[in-house]
């Protein structure tokens, strides 16, 4: 065999490898990064109005996920799930962002108007779910930004498409860490902890929003649904009375 042709062979297998090699890199990075967040959980949820019967509503949200400490945006996967025996029907979720926590974009969904936001809030997408089979789910990747120098929670309620029965309500529910990492290039943060500040001496928070006493888990809700864009107009719920539908 000549030295030229022996060299190209060469050439050949060793691009080949560099080929494969850089293809198994970007396998096992997106497999990381898909992994990252952790199983979903239903944590801070609640059934709110019934449900069309065999239907049974709920919604996922990563169990950690990871705040870059120089731009300060995070990704958040948000899924709704009906784990009945019938079909959904349509329905509406709204993904909202509260206190350090604020939402940029949900894929396929449209921006709240400010004015329609709920009171409190500081962020908010209505997505067009569709109906659910049972057994099925859609899931919706958020973006969103975290200042770790104050609390931050988020919210998700399943709505008729209407807007006028909340069947399930996420939150809000806090993400947070008791343990900030300010000199690394990312900080994890658990679903359901309150958020401890990374500013040197922040011990307490500040009170941003309004605090859970006004704004409880449950809260009852009406949506404006038009164009879409929606907005949640936010009740308080108080035992033996319930907040008017519609």
């Amino acid at each position: 065999m000549s030295s030229r042709r022996a060299t190209t062979i060469a050439t050949a297998i060793t691009g080949s490898l560099l080929t494969a090699s850089f293809s198994a890199v970007m396998i096992l990075s997106f497999t990381a990064s898909a992994d990252d967040q952790g199983p979903g959980s239903s944590k801070g949820g609640k059934a709110m109005d019934a449900a069309p019967a065999g239907v049974k509503l709920t919604t996922l949200l990563p169990e950690r996920i990871s705040v870059d400490n120089s731009s300060k945006k995070t990704a958040i996967t948000a899924t709704v799930k009906n784990e009945g025996t019938k079909e959904s029907g349509d329905l509406h979720l709204l993904v909202v962002g509260f206190d350090g926590l604020k939402v940029t974009d949900v894929q396929g969904c449209s921006a709240i108007a400010e004015k329609d936001l709920p009171a409190g809030s500081n962020s908010g997408f209505s997505c067009s779910v569709g109906p659910l089979a049972a057994g099925k789910s859609k899931s919706y990747a958020v973006a969103a930004t975290y200042d770790l120098s104050r609390a931050g929670k988020i919210c998700l309620p399943v709505m008729s498409a209407d807007g006028k029965k909340t069947f399930w309500q996420q939150g809000p529910v806090p993400f947070g860490t008791t343990n900030p990492s300010p000199n690394a290039p990312a900080t994890p943060l658990l679903l359901g902890t309150d958020n401890k500040p990374v500013a040197p001496g922040g011990d307490t928070l500040p009170k941003t929003g309004v605090g859970s006493d006004v704004l409880p888990l449950g809260a009852a809700g009406a949506a404006l649904i038009a164009a879409g864009a929606a907005g949640l107009y936010w009740s308080r719920r108080t035992p033996g009375r319930q907040a008017p539908q519609g």
